[in-house]
Formats: C-alpha cells, structure tokens, sequence
C-alpha cells in the first residue's frame, strides 16, 4: 500500500459515492414499495467489476495498471455500491412486517448482482478473445 494508491482509493471513492447519491435520489420516486435505486446500484456495480476486472486483468484484452484497478474496482464500486444500505432496507422491511417484500428485495438483490457480475465477466472475456472461464479478478499483486 502506497500513498499514491491511497489517493487513488479514496479519489475513485468519493466519485463512486456521489454517483451512488445522484441514483438514489433519482430512483425515489420508484422505490416506494422496494428500494429499486439500491437494486440498481447494485447490479450495475457489479456488472461494472466484472466487466472491468475481467478485461482488465495481466492476461486480459487491455491489461490496467494496478492503480487504475483500485480506482475503479476498489474506489470507484465500493463507494458505489450500497451493501450496507441494502442490509438496512431489508431490516426496515423485515421489522415493519413486509416478509413477502424483504425476501423478494433479497432475491431479486443477490441473484441479479451474481447474474451481473457474470455477464460482465463473460462480455469481458469474449472481448479478450479467450475461452469463457472463470478468472480471479481481484487486485493482482505485482511483485
């Protein structure tokens, strides 16, 4: 860890965060009976890192610089998306008596971001040329 890669981090971060906002409050008038702005941002967050982890990997069609992966993938989506405000949504709709509603935000929540991630480590691979197959994209130590 580097204070460069912090900067890059936090940069990535804020920008993240602020998309995050603009959406939530853009979706309001949708989310009334399930919060479809956290949905939305969860799915494209997590099309977006498989996608760009995907292409963006040491083997893959255009290979990024560490710094540019931690932007993106640890500033950019994990100020993006919405994890906590997902469990607190939930919660709220757990305590006031809406099961039906809070195991639909679940499932809807879990099985598009893992069908997202997947289509977008599958556009990515098909774009590096390569077979499809899963790939680590996590933050690949240099050294």
């Amino acid at each position: 860890m580097t204070f460069t890669s912090c900067i890059v981090v936090v940069i990535g971060g804020a920008l993240g965060t602020l998309l995050r906002y603009g959406i939530s409050v853009w979706a309001l008038p949708i989310s009334r009976h399930l919060p479809w702005g956290t949905i939305l941002i969860n799915v494209t967050g997590s099309f977006v890192i498989g996608l760009f982890g995907t292409l963006t990997l040491a083997h893959g069609r255009f290979p990024a610089p560490e710094n540019v992966r931690l932007f993106v993938m640890i500033g950019l989506c994990g100020g993006y998306t919405t994890f906590s405000s997902f469990s607190l949504q939930t919660l709220d709709l757990l305590r006031g008596g809406a099961m039906g509603r809070a195991a639909l935000n679940i499932g809807a929540s879990v099985l598009l971001c893992i069908a997202a991630v997947a289509v977008g480590h599958v556009l990515a691979a098909r774009i590096n040329g390569g077979a499809v197959q899963v790939a680590q994209i996590a933050i690949e130590e240099e050294g």
